[in-house]
């Protein structure tokens, strides 16, 4: 299983992005598909997950701000950051269990600033 992520670049305080991950490989039905972040000097912390059957949480930090969808049919992720904010700068990394393992994708960056 690989994930890829993509989308990530430069943006200004009150911007918006949107993140892709494309997962390629055989996964289980039911699985969770997870967005996290890492700053520099941070831990790695979840930013928000939906299950195979939409079922979604979020950080509180993104909440009102971030929405997590996914497209089943095209195994893709998506993560549509609105009203984004300095401190959201990090590298954003996708995820995805299922019953046989967790596997991660490769980083993309989100800066944030003016």
């Amino acid at each position: 299983v690989q994930l890829q992520a993509s989308g990530g670049g430069l943006v200004q305080p009150g911007g918006s992005l949107t993140l892709s991950c494309t997962v390629s490989g055989s996964i289980f039905t039911m699985n969770t598909m997870g967005w996290y972040r890492q700053a520099p000097g941070k831990q790695r912390e979840l930013v928000a997950t939906i299950t195979s059957g939409g079922t979604t949480n979020y950080a509180d930090s993104v909440k009102g701000r971030f929405t997590i969808s996914r497209a089943n049919a095209k195994n893709m992720g998506y993560l549509q950051m609105n009203s984004l904010k300095p401190e959201d700068t990090a590298v954003y990394f996708c995820n995805l269990r299922d019953i046989y393992g967790s596997y991660w994708g490769q980083g993309t960056q989100v800066t944030v600033s003016s």
